[in-house]
Formats: structure tokens, sequence, C-alpha cells
């Protein structure tokens, strides 16, 4: 049967544009990232960015250099046509929300990234039905298709038809599915082991590798941006570009001018730096798409030369010739009504404030959406106001794991400024060096500030990287009870945002967190807290 994706036609509204797109932090850490680029021949050693990470190594001289013509972009794209088949009943990984409800949002949410991408859904239930008119209307999109997705589908009566229907379509790749569909990038035949997950092994060597191994690494870390991500490398390589994906394309020699001529000190000092040093060769060893590994190498080796590094590379050259522009969608409404008094901004800075005063944070942060900076453990939320006056600051305090298995704690502080919209505001880091802007929305707390939901788009120009997500917050890092489950989800639906899609935070071992804030910070100044009896010892 033809599954349809909600419609989102609040998202679609007018909205301001906010600031420039920039970086690698939200709710908790943000980090750009420096990852190696897979490429056929390598010459010079250079340091270039993919997906908003430094790309390791790269060929100059016959290095994957792709170009755009700038007068193409005069002219209207296409639409892009998809077309996914999934199993009949079949359950995802995600918090085992079924394979058709991951898709439909996935659906919705490429309409985010460009309204031409039109992706259509479907049950293998129609594949060879005696419904003619369901089949039918299967055929004819899988006619149009320029890329088909096959997941979870098992049935061999299924796999048969889908084999044979796709002949045609360029782009068929499957997922978690039967061993004998067959996978085709650019109209070439991808050859697989019998295991039956995609490319899981490549049989000759002239096979697109870098596109099979960054889609294949993207695919398992089984969450719905992955997912998405998935589907834009591939429109990217075959179907036409995808201006978000612009940052995977190296600019040679261009790059190396300008970091020999603007940073050689820098690059020296780090290369003779330790901690620097294995911070690079960290980095190189990342895949491109793995963030959470990038930030994780930036965590294990934190130094003032990297941030100096960066700073010059990155942030004051822009040698990369990188850019990012904060998304416009999803489009969230703010939170309008508090303890039944229209929000000022008084009151929604006193909401982020929180608990502080009353406990040594504002907020724990019990789970989060971006799979790449949201689910480090023991997030804790500190904001407050300045000293002077109209200041306001944010400080999340986090671990990170380190590469030698330690656990270490990292904190940022980021300047807040308020949005035209009480309950809006913009968010600014200097965070190792790249500045990185965030657009944040208090989208819902509770009157008792048993909890709250904050929701962020952001980005880091000069590391060419852009995101969305939202963090969940309690008092204690606790999910909210039974009794306000119903009222969560309607403010995550708000945000575009499936309860399945959140990942919960290890709030377990958070012993020592360096908290405090600086002497003379000014905390609430309308909303009165008052003494929970849940938090009136304060939970580690």
């Amino acid at each position: 049967m033809s599954l349809e994706a909600p419609s989102w036609n609040s998202c679609l509204r007018s909205y301001r544009r906010p600031l420039p797109n920039s970086a690698v932090f939200s709710g908790g850490p943000r980090s750009f990232s420096l990852s190696r680029r897979r490429t056929a021949r390598f010459t010079a050693p250079l340091l270039l960015c993919r997906n908003g990470s430094f790309s390791g190594i790269v060929s100059t001289t016959k290095a994957v250099l792709e170009t755009e013509d700038d007068a193409a972009t005069e002219f209207k794209s296409p639409p892009v046509r998809i077309v996914a088949i999934v199993g009949e009943g079949s359950v995802s990984p995600l918090k085992q929300a079924p394979w058709s409800e991951v898709m439909l949002h996935t659906a919705t949410r490429m309409k985010w990234m460009d309204e031409d991408f039109e992706m259509r859904v479907f049950s293998d239930a129609s594949c060879g039905t005696d419904d003619d008119q369901e089949e039918n209307n299967l055929r004819h999109k899988l006619m149009q298709a320029d890329i088909l997705i096959v997941v979870a589908v098992m049935n061999q009566g299924s796999a048969v038809w889908i084999k044979n229907i796709s002949e045609k379509i360029p782009n068929v790749i499957s997922f978690d599915s039967s061993p004998s569909l067959s996978n085709k990038l650019g109209g070439s035949l991808i050859r697989t082991s019998t295991s039956g997950t995609f490319f899981s092994q490549l049989l000759e060597p002239r096979e697109p590798i870098e596109v099979v191994e960054t889609v294949t690494e993207a695919w398992a870390r089984r969450n719905s941006d992955d997912i998405r991500f998935c589907l834009l490398v591939i429109i990217n390589a075959y179907v036409r570009p995808v201006p978000i994906l612009k940052n995977l394309r190296s600019k040679g020699l261009s790059t190396l001018n300008c970091m020999v001529k603007n940073c050689g000190p820098q690059i020296l000092d780090c290369l003779l730096d330790p901690n620097c040093r294995k911070a690079l060769q960290c980095l190189n060893n990342c895949s491109p798409v793995d963030q959470v590994c990038n930030y994780r190498c930036i965590a294990s080796y934190e130094s003032p030369k990297l941030e100096a590094f960066s700073l010059c590379v990155l942030q004051k050259h822009n040698c990369l010739e990188l850019d990012a522009q904060i998304p416009q969608l999803p489009v969230v409404p703010q939170m309008r009504i508090f303890r039944g008094e229209e929000i000022t901004h008084e009151v929604a800075e006193d909401l982020f404030v929180g608990w502080l005063g009353k406990l040594d944070w504002s907020w724990r942060v019990v789970a989060g959406q971006n799979p790449a900076y949201d689910q480090f453990p023991c997030q804790y939320q500190l904001l407050y106001r300045g000293r002077a006056k109209g200041s306001f600051w944010y400080e999340p305090v986090f671990q990170v794991r380190t590469l030698e298995g330690k656990m270490v704690w990292r904190r940022r502080k980021y300047r807040v400024k308020r949005a035209a919209i009480p309950g809006t505001f913009f968010f600014s880091v200097l965070d190792n060096g790249v500045t990185s802007n965030e657009y944040w929305t208090v989208v819902d707390v509770s009157d008792d500030l048993s909890w709250g939901l904050f929701h962020y788009r952001g980005a880091a120009r000069a590391a060419g990287q852009s995101y969305t997500g939202a963090v969940l917050v309690s008092p204690d890092g606790k999910y909210p009870d039974e009794s306000q489950r119903g009222r969560l989800a309607l403010s995550l639906e708000k945000c575009g945002i499936k309860e399945w899609e959140l990942f919960n935070v290890d709030n377990c071992s958070c012993v020592d967190p360096p908290l405090g804030i600086p002497e003379e910070s000014r905390l609430h100044s309308v909303i009165r807290i008052q003494d929970k009896k849940s938090v009136s010892s304060q939970m580690g």
C-alpha cells in the first residue's frame, strides 16, 4: 500500500532568515570535525574539508576535484524522485518504531532540505498484489524514480518482483533485505557478499568506493539524520549537486597556498606539539560522516595549539573556502503562555535560568535529537544573566570518553542574545577556534519546571557545517512522568521530531562536574522557583 507523509504546512510559512550558518555545538557540545577524504590517488598532503569536516590527506593533483558551474544554479533543477519500499510490518532498530513510520518521517525531512525532493513510501504488500490499482501506482512511481531504496524486505516474492521491476532505475539500494536484491549506483551494478547488508563486501576495485563507504557508515549509525544523509550523498553523487554537501569537494592547490601563506607558524606549532599532532592524526582516521568520532578526537587532545591552528586556517582565512547557513526548516513555534500569562523576554530568560540558584545547575539534559552532539554523558546546562546590563550566558558542561578510555569534563561558553520574538534567542560561541551561531527556541516548559524542551538550528560557517536538534531537560536528568507524556509528544511534534529519534543521555556516573558561575551573575527576574521534593537534594 502507498503511505503518505504528513503535511508540514506550518513549516512552510514565512520566516525571516537568521544568522549565517555556523556550527559545531548544540544543547551540549558542538564542534567542527576534521576527517580524511578517501581518494584513489595521493600526492601532496593536504587538510581539506568534507561535510563540514577537515578531510585529511587528499591528492592535490588527481584527487577528486569537482567544480560547480554557478550559472547552472540560475536554472530550476528537475525534481528528484525517490521511492522507498519497506517490508510489511517490519520494525526498525530506532526504539522499535515501524520502518514505514521512519521512512515517512524521512520523506518529510527530505522536503526540509529541498522542496524538489519527492519521496514516496510503499509497503512491499503492494508488490505483485491483487489490487491492480495499488500495484499500478507503485509501478508508475518506479518508472519515474531516480532512486529506489528497499528496507527490511525479506519476502522472496516481493524481492523477485522488485528485482524485475527495477532494472531501469539507475540507483537501487537495499538495507536489511533479501540478499537476492541487487544494488546499483549510477546505473552500475554494485556486487556484494551474501550477508544481505548494503555493499557489505566490494568485489571489484573500480566500484564507487567512496560513496559506498560513506553510505554504509552512515546507515550503520541507525538514526534518522543519517538515513536522510545516505539519500543526500547518493543524490549528490548520481542525480544532481546537493548544496549542503558542496563541502565534500576538494579545493586543491588554493587551500594549500592559503595555509602556507597565512598559517605557516600555526601549522608548524601544531605539528611539533604532541597533543595537537595526535589530534590531527586521530581526526584523519575518522569517517567524514562520523562527527562523534571527530569530536572525541578534539575533546581527547584539546590544546591551545589546536585552537590556534583552526582559528587561523578556518575562522580567519577560510582556507578551505567553506560556507554554511543555519537551516530555515523546520520552523518551530515558540512557547507563548506560561502559568497563564503571555511570555515576555524576561520570562523566557528565566525559563532558561531554570533551577540555577536552587540547584547548582539550570537544567540537566535527559535526551537529545542530534546524533552527533546530544548523546554525550552527564550534560549540565548553566544559563544566567551577566553582570553587564542585557548580557546573558550559556555554559554547557558535559563528559566525553577519551580515546584512552578516560572520562573527562569539558565546558564551553556561549553568548546569548534575544531574538525579535520572546522565547527565541541567538547563541554564539568560539569553540576550538571556530565560531558557531545557533537559533534557539523555547518550545515548552511545564508550569512547575519539572521538564522543558528547547529546539536549536545552527551552523559553523568557517567549518561548513549546519545542523538541527532539540534537548529535553529536567532538574534531575530523568524523563518526565507518564502524566506529561502526551504534552511532550505534542511539543516534539511542533519540532518535527518523533520520540523514537531521541537519544537518552547517560546520567549515572556524573562525579564532581566543574560547575559554578561568575560572581555577581544574576539569576531570575520574574519567575519564582518553588522548592520541590524531587530536587530538594541535589542529585548527582
